[in-house]
């Protein structure tokens, strides 16, 4: 077995991780870490695809690597966002699912003036 056919395989055991923990575990957080290791398995898969086209005899590509270390870049912002809309969530009310059935913490009354 080869080191690109290893590589390969991994990057799709992390994508089938991945969609699994992102089916079963109900926790946001776990979600956003499942949605990363599902991206994690993508780059590495489209890296080893990129690299079999250079090995055939064609020349280097540097757009592959390109994109990859972009979706990287955008995979870490996205995961900033998510894990700070969880935060808000949090404060807001007290819990981090969006679960209507749990009982939501009252909001904060607002004073009236007059």
């Amino acid at each position: 077995m080869s080191a690109a056919t290893l590589a390969g395989l991994v990057g799709a055991a992390l994508v089938g991780l991945g969609l699994y923990g992102l089916i079963v575990n109900p926790q946001p957080l776990r979600k956003i870490l499942a949605f990363n290791l599902i991206g994690s398995g993508v780059f590495l898969v489209f890296g080893i695809v990129a690299r079999g086209g250079a090995g055939a005899g064609f020349p280097a590509d540097p757009v592959p690597q390109a994109m990859v270390i972009t979706g990287i870049v955008v995979a870490f912002a996205a995961s900033a966002v998510a894990v700070a809309l969880i935060l808000r969530l949090h404060e807001e009310t007290g819990r981090v699912t969006l679960d209507t059935a749990a009982s939501p913490k009252p909001p904060p009354k607002a004073e009236v003036t007059r």
